[in-house]
């Protein structure tokens, strides 16, 4: 029986090497750390491969610790997140992503099942901080100013914390004891939050309060209105209006029939959301195609799976009592155009879900704070407003509308406010560069497609809003965790150690990583080329160097 090696590693092929390199090194090898795209890609600007590297050692409680440097709730963003990282994950090119945003949640339900409690150590010398605006974003300010050693009071309008993950997120994707527990570890770590507080003037609260600084985030809760001939109000809910009233324990009338007016992901929310409220048809009316729309395609599957009916390539032109006249649409360079073909659908009932915007008439009277056409607040690169002092993120600001954006403004905004308050500007960092798969030098390519979660049958789906989606099992998360490549950084797999033919490569023991002894040297790149996930560059030979 042939012996099995342990050993995968990809024996050097010498031969391409034979020439040597001469009496005289030309280049030599130096360990580098570049940006892994799925780093790059994150909004809230996880340090993804860290905490992924610390799951893979079944050091979940550290790897928690790590997200939490950057993100105040991941067993929210476990569920809710569209995880873009998962987008540009390399190794998409092998088999499959990994599974980010499933480790996370995972993690973040084993901190809130086991209480681990966020540990920092607070600057002294803060100063007080109004947040106005209890969502993601406000959530996340307050969260990392107070991590940055500030006092924070937030001022919320609404009955309860969360704003659009409470009332626009149906409970099937977030079920509410995860988002209120989350939102419980921020307050006890000593921010403030004041309910069905509105605020009226922005100037007078911070003066009342003795706030050295504001961070507006009140969030897009207005849902936009158009106008439709012989449009019957009775019979016109607004997808906001509507997954609040359920949300909020109402029963809305909607009859048997259902059209959904929209293409994003609050139009399939509302429409699965009225299957789950007795609609036996819900049917999505969009003017683009399903390559065009502005919900991700998950979610319009999801749809789908459970009934819901969408009409691609379609636009509302009038409604009678019980119909609507709709017309059929061509794209021309991605652009609706009408083509004179009409169509009638019956419905009792249309949910408008054309987008939000914010209401932000209370801001007009802060001097120096612009707006732009659609009433966002303009801001600095800083997430300052044109009024000193005063700062803004989330919904309400030029940019994707997110739960995952708006938490990544938070922070943002909180790192510059701190420096504001301080006097000493915050400096971003520069980024590293990032790596991607053809810089990969992958001598093993396992086939470990990702481990996909459970889900209710489609039956169980629509008699209720459990949560549709179950979590990863502890071995799963380990086993999904280690199919991270670890790009752009060494994860010391003895690759460059194995096949340096010089024995020029010192280990320095784990966690540590290696250094080069460039007496012994030549500068052959084999270890380059062994390197897997391109932890090492070749430079040229400095020059009037003392070796």
């Amino acid at each position: 029986m042939k012996q099995q090696t342990k050993d995968i590693t990809s024996p050097p092929d010498l031969k391409g090497h034979d020439l040597g390199t001469g009496p005289i090194r030309q280049q030599r090898p130096v360990y580098v750390d570049l940006l892994p795209p799925c780093n790059n890609d994150c909004p809230a600007g996880e340090n993804i491969q860290a905490w992924l590297a610390l799951a893979q050692a079944g050091e979940n409680e550290a790897a928690w610790q790590v997200i939490m440097q950057d993100n105040p709730m991941p067993a929210v963003m476990g569920r809710v997140c569209y995880h873009p990282c998962e987008d540009g994950c390399n190794r998409t090119f092998i088999d499959s992503p990994v599974s980010i945003h499933a480790i996370e949640r995972f993690l973040g339900d084993e901190a809130l099942r086991k209480n681990w409690q966020v540990k920092f150590d607070k600057k002294p010398g803060g100063k007080r901080v109004l947040v106005i605006g209890a969502g993601p974003s406000g959530l996340s300010a307050a969260y990392h100013l107070t991590r940055l050693g500030h006092r924070v009071e937030v001022y919320e309008a609404g009955p309860v914390a969360g704003g659009m993950m409470h009332f626009g997120i149906p409970a099937y994707r977030l079920p509410r004891n995860m988002l209120d527990q989350e939102v419980r570890r921020i307050e006890k770590m000593g921010v403030k939050i004041i309910l069905a507080r509105k605020v009226e003037n922005v100037l007078e609260e911070q003066k009342a309060g003795s706030f050295d600084a504001v961070f507006i985030a009140v969030g897009a809760h207005l849902s936009r209105k158009i106008d439709i001939p012989g449009r019957d109000a009775e019979k016109i809910l607004d997808a906001i209006g509507f997954l609040k009233q359920v949300e909020q324990g109402e029963t809305p009338k909607i009859g048997r029939k259902v059209a959904i007016y929209g293409g994003g992901n609050t139009a399939m929310d509302a429409a699965r959301t009225a299957k789950r409220m007795g609609a036996s048809e819900a049917t999505i009316i969009y003017r683009r195609d399903r390559k065009h729309m502005t919900a991700h395609d998950f979610e319009a599957q999801e749809a789908i799976e459970e009934g819901v009916k969408i009409n691609w390539l379609r636009t509302i032109k009038a409604m009678d009592e019980d119909t609507f006249t709709v017309e059929v649409m061509r794209l021309v360079d991605g652009r609706p155009v009408g083509t004179g073909q009409f169509e009638t659908l019956e419905a009792d009932t249309l949910i408008l879900a054309v987008g939000q915007d914010t209401d932000t008439g209370f801001l007009k009277k802060v001097p120096g704070i612009g707006f732009k056409e659609d009433g966002t607040v303009i801001v600095g690169p800083d997430m300052m407003t044109g009024c000193e002092g005063v700062f803004a993120g989330g919904d309400m600001v030029p940019s994707e509308r997110s739960v995952t954006v708006a938490i990544g403004h938070g922070k943002k905004a909180a790192r510059y406010i701190d420096g504001f308050l301080r006097g000493t500007p915050y400096q971003k960092p520069s980024k590293h560069p990032v790596v991607g798969y053809e810089r990969l030098h992958l001598w093993y390519k396992t086939n470990a497609p990702q481990k996909e979660q459970a889900i209710l049958p489609v039956e169980k789906r629509v008699e209720g809003f459990d949560e549709i989606k179950a979590g990863l099992s502890k071995e799963e998360a380990l086993f999904e965790s280690q199919r991270c490549l670890s790009c752009g950084n060494c994860f010391e797999c003895d690759g460059c150690y194995g096949a340096c033919p010089e024995d020029a490569i010192i280990k320095l023991g784990p966690g540590n990583g290696y250094q080069y002894n460039f007496d012994r040297c030549t500068g052959c790149a084999i270890c380059y080329e062994q390197c897997p996930c391109h932890a090492i560059e070749m430079i040229p030979e400095p020059k009037n160097i003392d070796l």
